[in-house]
């Protein structure tokens, strides 16, 4: 597997364009805090990458290709923060250590998680190939594992706490996303001695390009997301969320303030499961 990352950042560049200042409990002075955001090319985690780029952190961005990847970085260096690109298939294990020592070589440190990458399986379970369901596994699964190990391994270490986010849960690919929440849950026990929170966000059906499918919106109800609504059992006028709705929450999440929040799923679908779901 080939891992491609490049960035603009220089070793003494911090100085010039960092404003905020922070010291840890040794009395370690360092600028910034440090994100990073897998499958931040588009959609839910290229809104949740400038979203904590608004909040003042500086960002590795990955996906598994780099053209659009880079239209985000260069969208977070124009709020004044450091962006670092990483090309990589988060379901290998070598790009996500490489990921995560990339990014603490460059900036310092790692304060927030975000394992955001997913690929929805829509068939019918008869229906789905058996490689389907493995990649889908690989993906949605061991992706967030792998993400949560090496993220952990780094903040114990650093010993300052930290903030470990995993996500999507949506319809569709249930099996590896209930996992994940037993994964957390986990987790958030393990690392509860060394002040990391480990949550999951689980949203609904979220506008986004993606869920834009054109004639099979239309099909089923005319409108953006009417498609993605039917086959998560939703009629065309169901609720619906945009990408801030996710990004909004995750900046919470990351915060230092949310630290009473730990081993959490938390669901965002509009009263969905309340409602439609029988």
């Amino acid at each position: 597997m080939q891992h491609v990352l490049w960035t603009d950042v220089a070793d003494n560049d911090f100085q010039k364009s960092s404003t905020e200042i922070w010291t840890n409990m040794n009395g370690q002075v360092y600028l910034s805090r440090v994100a990073i955001v897998t499958g931040a090319s588009k959609d839910i985690g290229r809104d949740i990458a400038l979203r904590l780029a608004d909040d003042g952190l500086d960002v590795t961005i990955n996906s598994r290709g780099g053209r659009d990847l880079e239209e985000v970085a260069k969208e977070i260096r124009a709020k004044g923060r450091k962006a670092l690109c990483y090309v990589g298939d988060v379901a290998d294990e070598t790009a996500v250590r490489g990921m995560v020592e990339r990014t603490v070589e460059t900036f310092g440190r790692l304060d927030v998680m975000v394992a955001n990458a997913g690929a929805p399986v829509l068939d019918k379970l008869v229906e789905l190939a058996v490689e389907d369901w493995d990649r889908c596994i690989a993906i949605n699964l061991r992706s967030v594992m792998l993400c949560y190990k090496y993220a952990a391994v780094q903040m114990v270490n650093q010993g300052e706490g930290g903030r470990i986010i995993g996500g999507p849960q949506v319809c569709g690919y249930s099996a590896s996303k209930f996992a994940i929440r037993g994964l957390t849950q986990c987790l958030a026990i393990e690392l509860a001695a060394h002040k990391l929170t480990v949550n999951t966000y689980a949203p609904g059906v979220i506008l986004t390009p993606m869920t834009d499918v054109g004639p099979l919106d239309k099909l089923y109800g005319g409108t953006h997301g009417a498609y993605t609504k039917h086959v998560c059992g939703i009629p065309p006028d169901g609720p619906h969320g945009s990408g801030d709705t996710v990004a909004s929450f995750v900046s919470y999440l990351a915060k230092p303030e949310s630290y009473f929040i730990t081993g959490q799923s938390i669901t965002m679908d509009g009263g969905v499961v309340f409602s439609y779901m029988e």
